[in-house]
């Protein structure tokens, strides 16, 4: 439907500009009943569309600061691939400081989604230790020493707790800090997983120890190049991913 879409919120919406740092998605910011929004017009599925929504309602009853969905006139959270959310004010993260506190947020998250149902069509790092394909996962994409070198990363996963990871956390554009709080904003890569993979962040935020920062950085690194793979920057994590022994 495209744009057209925003009547279902109404005849007092409209866009006011385009919003970078979405690639799956065309972001505007708009003027809903004379407060400032944001609208989000993508391609996926309903089914994923009301795994996010559901979830950022939780994560705001649960005390997180996440954008909320706004529903349209008659009750719905997303409509014609549609979605309409709050404007969350701040800045992105600067300091060392502001980095710790972006870690505590995470760890909100982690511990309240434990047992979170898979986002639909996703699978988790873990799962990708069996399977081949999940969402903008393809291992028959990449040489199968990239793919021996991704699933040995991986496999020090195994075993351990799952529950909603943010996805790309490091970035600092998804992130926006104020005085008194922390917001986790662009929730396309989440989905669930272990949550270490959330926890490499300038610094060292999370606090991680030797082994376990090994264990989230390397599992990390091969997460991302199997998400973007083939390109230059999957590529370069891939790089950052040790060889498998005896594949070197």
């Amino acid at each position: 439907m495209g744009w057209e879409a925003l009547a279902h919120w109404g005849g007092d919406v409209t866009r006011v500009e385009r919003l970078t740092g979405g690639v799956a998605n065309d972001v505007w910011s708009v003027r809903l009943g004379g407060r400032l929004a944001v609208a989000r017009l993508g391609t996926r599925s309903d089914a994923d569309l009301a795994w996010e929504t559901g979830l950022m309602r939780h994560l705001d009853r649960a005390g997180l600061t996440v954008p909320v969905p706004i529903p349209t006139a008659d009750g719905r959270l997303f409509a014609g691939g549609v979605v309409v959310m709050t404007h969350v004010e701040g800045g992105p993260p600067t300091t060392r400081d502001d980095w710790r506190r972006v870690a505590d947020a995470l760890r909100d998250l982690h511990r309240s989604t434990r047992d979170w149902p898979q986002r639909p069509g996703w699978r988790s790092s873990t799962d990708l230790l069996h399977a081949g394909t999940g969402t903008r996962v393809d291992l028959r994409a990449m040489p199968a020493e990239g793919v021996a070198r991704c699933r040995a990363a991986w496999a020090r996963l195994a075993g351990r707790p799952t529950c909603v990871v943010h996805g790309n956390p490091a970035n600092p554009g998804n992130v926006r800090v104020t005085a008194d709080r922390v917001a986790l904003i662009d929730w396309d890569e989440a989905h669930v997983d272990v949550p270490d993979l959330d926890l490499v962040l300038p610094d060292n935020a999370a606090g991680l120890g030797g082994d376990a920062l090994d264990v989230a950085a390397q599992a990390s690194a091969a997460w991302e190049a199997a998400v973007c793979w083939d390109d230059e920057y999957a590529r370069r994590r891939l790089a950052e991913v040790r060889p498998v022994e005896g594949t070197a």
